[in-house]
């Protein structure tokens, strides 16, 4: 493995899919490369924010509606002529195999019951990451970071070639009230123009105000924003 290789690695060690061997050099790596430390947080704060199921109370009805159709349902197929009768105890069997059915069904409902909603939102999550990786990838991607006031850490990849960006907020403060936070790309003649607004964490895609824009802005505002920013900016990060 060359040197320039071993920043590739990131995304196999968040998913603990490294041989011992190589697990061991990347660690040793990470402990001197702040960038591959970097990513490799938030690779994992994505991991999780991924993996983190969406569970919903089933509806109030769907035991009674189980149960019900239960005792409208043959617990046998049709006895075909020539055939002997079930044994009793066949029957039961039968009758317990129904009821562990209809236990399973309502475990999955609770455990998912908006099935339909759950599926859109993994539908959303994907287009996302697409818009992310078609950023993410472009030759002339720029990354950028910088501090926000209060804590926390503003992360810019932009590419004039696409005129897009992914922002990335990460360990914000949580703001009072009803506050929120704008994002806000500066021209070169220091106008600030609004490009989105954020409830705390997230990564986001900007697409449109990028391509000749000197910085990034970050301020408090409040509900649905402001037309120009409040100062001073918890964060202003410059691009160039």
């Amino acid at each position: 493995m060359t040197d320039p290789d071993v920043h590739t690695l990131t995304g196999p060690y968040v998913l603990d899919a490294l041989p011992e061997d190589e697990r061991a050099g990347f660690e040793a790596h990470l402990a001197e490369c702040a960038f591959c430390t970097t990513e490799v947080a938030e690779l994992r704060e994505a991991a999780v924010k991924l993996a983190t199921p969406v569970a919903t109370p089933p509806p109030p009805a769907l035991k009674a509606n189980v149960l019900a159709a239960i005792e409208h349902t043959r617990q046998l197929p049709p006895l075909v002529p020539g055939e002997s009768p079930t044994p009793v105890a066949q029957r039961r069997f039968s009758r317990r195999s129904v009821l562990a059915l209809a236990a399973a069904a309502l475990a999955v409902a609770g455990a998912g019951g908006v099935a339909i909603d759950q599926y859109r939102e993994k539908t959303d999550a994907v287009q996302a990451n697409e818009r992310m990786a078609a950023v993410l990838t472009q030759p002339d991607a720029r990354t950028v970071r910088g501090p926000v006031a209060g804590g926390g850490q503003a992360t810019v990849v932009a590419s004039a070639q696409a005129d897009a960006a992914v922002v990335v907020l990460r360990n914000l403060p949580k703001l009072s009230g009803n506050r929120t936070w704008q994002l806000w790309m500066i021209d070169p003649s220091q106008t600030a123009h609004s490009v989105g607004l954020a409830s705390g964490d997230e990564a986001q895609v900007l697409n449109g105000d990028v391509t000749g824009m000197v910085a990034f802005g970050l301020t408090v505002e409040p509900p649905g924003g402001s037309t120009k920013p409040t100062l001073p900016a918890a964060a202003l990060i410059p691009m160039t």
